[in-house]
């Protein structure tokens, strides 16, 4: 029987082993390392680069040489809260328990350390390509990493969070800025695992579905957990969303609303992989997590 428990622990040490060595050679100024080292194992779930696994591991049974192509996503994530815990952004206090970046260091500090994260990704997807992967297999990936990351999707996620504050905007609208600033991250996880397992068009065809309704699900239930969650079950504030504002699904369509919509989605999601057999019991298993976690 497949545990689900014991799979995240080996994977999230996997992950774990794989981004200290990495941090191990770099050469950066003692300071920018230690931020980025402070941020970076600050026990976090490792969702993403899980996933990447995770949609390799439902195609392939050698998973070996996509690890590096997982960590690049987390150090592409982990920027991501850097910068969102911001004065300017969110203006967060704590994340996973201790206090953010620019608050242990200093806002520039907190800044270069994102900045220094993000680049460094592409700087482990592109030595990746030169020792693992089929050259045109490896480039889709970075390409479709850069667009889910940036303008075309988590950044332009950002940037409509941001402007629609004191605004209410559409159920649509709403997934609409959810796909981008949460979604496109979570999917380019699921694709990059596929892509590199060298997945069938239908299989990409089925794990894209299932990662369009997770990577929505997620956001529905950090939606719910900032108006329910225990703060020190999830290491960070709650309420912040009504501080700021914000739109979520707890606001437009309420509590009850909302977990039925994140329900429909895990669902849709399971659905999803009726073509799989039990190698993607993990891809199962982290929708079945998402709608239950407390944090």
């Amino acid at each position: 029987m497949f545990n689900f428990k014991r799979y995240m622990k080996h994977q999230q040490k996997r992950i774990n082993e794989k981004l200290i060595a990495i941090l191990s050679t770099s050469t950066h100024h003692s300071q920018l390392l230690t931020a980025m080292e402070y941020s970076l194992m600050a026990g976090g779930k490792r969702i993403r680069p899980i996933l990447c696994l995770a949609a390799a591991e439902a195609v392939t049974d050698n998973t070996i040489d996509i690890l590096s192509t997982a960590v690049a996503i987390e150090c592409i994530h982990t920027y991501s809260l850097i910068h969102d815990d911001l004065p300017s952004m969110d203006n967060d206090d704590y994340r996973r328990g201790k206090p953010t970046c620019h608050k242990a260091f200093d806002e520039a500090t907190a800044i270069l350390a994102g900045d220094a994260l993000l680049t460094l990704a592409f700087e482990i997807l592109s030595e990746d390509s030169q020792q693992n992967h089929d050259p045109h297999h490896q480039l889709q990936v970075i390409r479709m990493i850069a667009h889910a990351a940036g303008s075309p999707g988590m950044i332009e996620g950002q940037m409509r969070d941001i402007v629609s504050e004191t605004q209410q905007l559409t159920s649509d609208a709403l997934e609409q800025l959810h796909n981008l600033k949460t979604g496109a991250l979570i999917m380019a996880s699921v694709a990059a695992g596929a892509i590199l397992a060298k997945a069938s068009d239908q299989q990409k065809q089925s794990l894209t579905t299932y990662a369009q309704n997770i990577g929505l699900a997620f956001q529905v239930i950090d939606d719910i957990l900032n108006v329910k969650g225990d703060p020190k079950r999830m290491g960070k504030a709650v309420g912040t969303d009504v501080r700021l504002q914000k739109n979520t699904y707890p606001g437009l369509m309420g509590l009850d609303g909302a977990e039925r919509k994140a329900l429909e989605l895990v669902n849709n999601a399971i659905s999803a992989l009726n073509s799989f057999d039990n190698r993607a019991e993990p891809l199962r298993g982290i929708a079945n997590y998402i709608i239950y976690r407390d944090q």
